[in-house]
């Protein structure tokens, strides 16, 4: 699971997902007047001690679990609103408890000129050059700060633990919590490079869905956060629009039927189960079922979505169903292996 906090003044919104498309700029926007970006390496050494300083040590307390020290490091616009954060570290923080942590990339962030909060895009690294980043914060009051991104390695499931510090108070050399993110760097026990190779190879055998859904978690994976983007993410998500298959779930359900029943399937997208990778499916579902009936209904989505596109049998260890109703009626939610719902699937011959 992933948590998205973006800044915007005062506010925090959070966002669990399992995984979603990354929608990337196809082009590098100019920085704003007024902002700049220094990389890593155009750091001075006093410069990249401080940030990875606080970094590490903000890290460590997530690493162990401790929110209220983390609080006490954040500054007092997101201190105030906390619960999110405090959520996000409590999910993670079994996960990295043994980790070794390490700063993988540093950025800091100059907007002391902006007259008010504004999305702020900071174009960093020489132009033309693979390693350019361009960042983009929505919201960004003036100030100074920093993307510090870390990797958490050495543990079962490693992750990016990325934190947005802001140096508070201005002109000292404390830098606090001002955003905090974290991703895996693997699914299903695969890297993101993996996952973009095995995307290529399905589009190249015109089997866009697997190719698709590949391309998705490739760009989760490899982005440590969505407000960051570069040449090489910016190439990941021009090959990913070129393999996107027809009648995807978006502004409109998608439409599947089975028989004399018919679905509307919201949202698909990847996740992990057990260190396995799933496809995972929310439709809209018959409200005030009972388990029989919910049950019954959730196969018959997995089987039609199967006898729609077979091709995602070889690409899922399986599918897992969310069953939503309104209001979040007697939520109902399946996972299956493959080789149960391909059991139950009716020869070609005989399928509606």
């Amino acid at each position: 699971m992933r948590c998205r906090l973006l800044i915007d003044g005062a506010k925090i919104w959070s966002k669990f997902r399992v995984i979603a498309p990354v929608l990337l700029p196809f082009g590098m926007a100019l920085p704003a007047f007024g902002v700049s970006c220094v990389t890593q390496s155009q750091m001075t050494a006093g410069q990249r001690t401080v940030l990875e300083q606080s970094a590490q040590m903000l890290a460590a307390n997530v690493q162990s679990g401790n929110a209220a020290a983390v609080r006490a490091q954040t500054v007092s616009a997101v201190a105030a609103q906390f619960d999110g954060i405090a959520g996000s570290i409590q999910s993670i923080d079994l996960a990295i408890q043994h980790s070794t942590l390490t700063v993988d990339g540093l950025y800091l962030l100059d907007a002391s000129d902006l007259k008010a909060a504004a999305e702020t895009q900071f174009f960093c690294g020489v132009a033309g050059s693979p390693l350019t980043v361009e960042i983009t914060i929505p919201g960004l009051p003036p100030g100074k700060y920093a993307l510090a991104i870390l990797h958490a390695t050495g543990v079962k499931q490693p992750q990016q633990v990325s934190l947005v510090l802001q140096n508070d108070p201005a002109g000292s050399p404390i830098w606090k919590l001002a955003g905090f993110f974290t991703r895996p760097m693997t699914m299903g026990g695969h890297d993101g490079i993996w996952f973009w190779r095995q995307a290529r190879e399905y589009a190249a055998k015109k089997q866009l869905w697997d190719a698709w859904f590949y391309y998705q978690t490739a760009q989760y994976l490899l982005n440590p956060v969505d407000f960051l983007s570069s040449p090489n993410l910016q190439k990941l998500q021009r090959e990913a629009e070129q393999a996107r298959p027809d009648n995807l779930p978006g502004a409109d359900p998608m439409r599947i039927s089975a028989g004399a029943q018919s679905f509307e399937i919201t949202s698909l997208h990847t996740g992990e189960l057990s260190d396995q990778l799933d496809l995972v499916i929310t439709y809209s579902a018959t409200p005030n079922q009972d388990v029989v009936a919910a049950r019954a209904q959730v196969t018959a989505v997995m089987r039609a979505l199967l006898q729609q596109h077979p091709e995602l049998q070889g690409a899922f260890h399986g599918l897992w169903v969310y069953a939503a109703t309104p209001g979040n009626q007697n939520p109902f939610a399946l996972e299956l292996p493959m080789d149960q719902i391909q059991n139950s699937v009716p020869p070609p011959g005989q399928r509606s």
